[in-house]
């Protein structure tokens, strides 16, 4: 077997909180396949999409968190600043900064942006989805270290808007 049980579990725990109905992975010598409309699956954290979601042994409280898969939203604003706006993911991936290692980042704290700029990339089963600005500002705080895991609709960037 080329894949341990530790990293099928942690795949199980990604399909589930990902979204999709099934993956299938094939090899020389070893095949799985995933559904999660089936049997129960691991699922550790709570997930704001529509998709039932079978009940593993706890489940935290669902969170206010809006179930609408609408592009990047920018309106939560932050507490401590009531003028910044929230730029948060909407997908649930790994944040990457910039489109390879040694590739330049697209956006730091400080940088001037505006509607249709590139600020992250969030890779999801292998497909990299470039996040583009829907507003303008400047970049106050970047909330997501590089290869990090996101979730639907965690804030990634805070923006100065004037």
């Amino acid at each position: 077997m080329s894949m341990d049980i530790k990293q099928i579990q942690d795949l199980i725990k990604f399909v589930a909180k990902s979204g999709v109905n099934e993956v299938a992975i094939e090899e020389k010598d070893f095949k799985i396949t995933i559904k999660t409309n089936q049997e129960p699956t691991y699922v550790t954290a709570t997930v704001p999409n529509p998709v039932a979601i079978p009940a593993p042994t706890a489940i935290p409280a669902p969170t206010t968190a809006p179930v609408a898969s609408a592009p990047i939203t920018a309106s939560a604003p932050a507490a401590e600043a009531s003028n910044l706006i929230t730029i948060k993911s909407p997908m649930i991936g790994t944040f990457y900064r910039a489109s390879g290692p040694e590739k330049p980042v697209f956006a730091n704290v400080g940088d001037e942006i505006a509607p249709g700029k590139v600020l992250c990339i969030v890779e999801a089963m292998k497909l990299f989805n470039e996040i583009e600005s829907e507003v303008s500002g400047k970049i106050v705080k970047i909330l997501v270290n590089d290869a990090q895991p996101v979730e639907f609709d965690q804030p990634l960037f805070l923006v100065d808007p004037n």
